[in-house]
This record gives C-alpha cells, structure tokens and sequence, in this order.
C-alpha cells in the first residue's frame, strides 16, 4: 500500500497565521503539524510515501523530510499548483500509486488512540474497495456525515448536510484500493470547482464496495485547520505528553518501533536534535529499546 499526505491548499481559515507559512507546518505543540499524518501512515506499516503541496511549501517540507531513509521511508514530492480538491491528490499521484492500494490522509488531521496500531492493519486487510473512518462531532452540518443501517452498515454518505441524519463525521483518512485512480478520473468538479473525494466514495459506496469504521470512545480526531481547533490539538497533545510521559506522533520512535530503523540509528537521530526535549525523548527511547534486546 501507498501512502499519500495532501498539504496543499493556501490555508485561509488561518490568516494571518499563514500568510507567510504553509499550514502543515505550524506547530501542535511540540512538532510540526505534518509529523501527524505521517505518523498515522507509519503506524500503518505504509513506507512509501507522497507528499503532495504547493509551489512555495514544496521546498521547506523537503527540507524537513528529505528523502525519508533518515527514517527507513521513501519519501517523494509532488506540487498541486491551486487547490482542486482532496480527489485531485489522487490524479497528481497516479504515478506514484502506480496501480497498487492506497492510503490517503489529509495534512492537518490528527489521529490518536489505543490500539490505534491494530486497528489500522485490521482494515488495510479487510479493504477491498474503500475504508472510511467516523467521528461523532457534535457539528456534523460542517462535514461529510455517514448514515448507518441498524447493522452499522453505510447507508449514505452527504457532504455538508443542512439537516444531518447522523452525528458521525467522515474523518480525512481514506484506503483504497487500485481502482481509486480510475474512479477519480471518472468524476467531474462540483459547483466549487473541485474533485470532490465525497463523490470518489461515493461511487465506491454505490458499487457495494464502502466500508465504516467508526472511532468512537478511546479515540480522538482533530482537524487542525482553523487557530481554534489548532490551539485545542496543541492543548490536547501537551496535556497528553505530560501526564503519561509520552510522545505523540513521534516519528523516529514510530519508524524504531514499526521495524523502519533500528535503535542505534534511532539514538543518531535523537542526538541531532540537540538539546531539546524531543530529542532527549527519542534517545531514551531508543536505549530503552536497545536495552531490552
């Protein structure tokens, strides 16, 4: 399976903040926003990986990533000049899925929660179409809404609903299999003027092919796109931290633990990092580790 993170977009629900830097990049506490999707797509076992931006962002996420072998990942580059749509992502990074499965997960989504792990290799291997992911907000009208059967099963899917018929909300992690890039080349922009990703499962949906997964008590789903929702996952992820001594989207112990690196390498890392406290945190980590073998 490969793995897509869509940081595009010119982030206006959050000017001033980003007027002179890319969204994906401004901090949730202690990390970059973007070190979240990619720490989701890790813990997926997913080592490929496209990062898809704009013209300017481009660069500084290289800067940030490189080519990912840091991290035992191979990690490319792709620019979405305007803002098309999430479906858009699909296209630009036909080369890159290059007819195998796919995971695509947007850039200010933040996933956490135990179990987390298994949960996501349960539905790479139970995908065969396209795996939604819910949340139960209490705004669904803002989001593409999933109505259920008396069975849990997907009954619709309606984005933006005036008179939402549930409150789960589908999140901005999406599997599919090697067919999305034809489904997304079969559909056309909306009134906006975007490929929408609501009619790529759609057509999944119609053929039979759509599947829910519903993260319910014990998760949390954050979509980081506006100052106040940004402040809520920096408060929630420094409350996190420092009550239970972890580290959240760490993404040198996530590659340490997932089998990308090994410790020593995973101590390097940690140690290029300075002084700070992160860094400090993925050298412990990894002795901890090394220690235990």
């Amino acid at each position: 399976m490969k793995g897509i993170i869509l940081a595009g977009g010119n982030g206006t629900r959050m000017y001033p903040l980003t007027l002179a830097c890319c969204k994906q990049l401004l901090p949730v506490y202690d990390k970059p926003m973007i070190f979240y999707p990619l720490s989701v797509l890790m813990l997926a076992r997913i080592g490929e990986i496209l990062v898809i931006s704009t013209p300017s962002t481009t660069p500084s996420l290289r800067d940030l990533f490189g080519d990912g072998s840091h991290l035992g990942l191979d990690i490319g580059y792709a620019v979405q000049d305007e803002p098309r749509g999430i479906a858009d992502a699909l296209l630009i990074g036909a080369d890159h899925i290059a007819g195998d499965d796919c995971a695509l997960i947007l850039g200010d989504n933040i996933f956490h929660g135990a179990r987390f792990t298994d949960m996501l290799a349960a539905s790479r291997a139970a995908n065969h179409g396209c795996t939604l992911f819910s949340y139960p907000v209490t705004d669904p009208e803002r989001y593409a809404v999933a109505e259920l059967g008396s069975a849990g099963e997907l009954l619709s899917i309606v984005e933006k609903p005036l008179h939402p018929r549930s409150e789960n909300a589908i999140t901005g992690l999406y599997l599919y299999d090697r067919e999305v890039v034809e489904i997304a080349r079969g559909i056309r922009p909306s009134s906006r003027g975007e490929l929408e990703i609501t009619d790529v499962n759609r057509a999944y949906l119609d053929a039979g092919r759509a599947r829910l997964v519903e993260l319910g008590r014990g998760f949390t789903w954050l979509d980081a796109g506006t100052p106040e929702s940004l402040l809520e996952a920096a408060e929630y992820v420094r409350t996190l931290e420092n009550r239970q001594g972890i580290s959240v989207a760490c993404i040198e112990e996530i590659a340490l633990r997932m089998g990308f690196i090994d410790a020593e390498q995973c101590f390097r890392l940690g140690s290029e990092l300075g002084a700070s406290n992160y860094g400090r945190y993925v050298m412990e980590v990894a002795a901890e580790i090394s220690a235990a073998h």
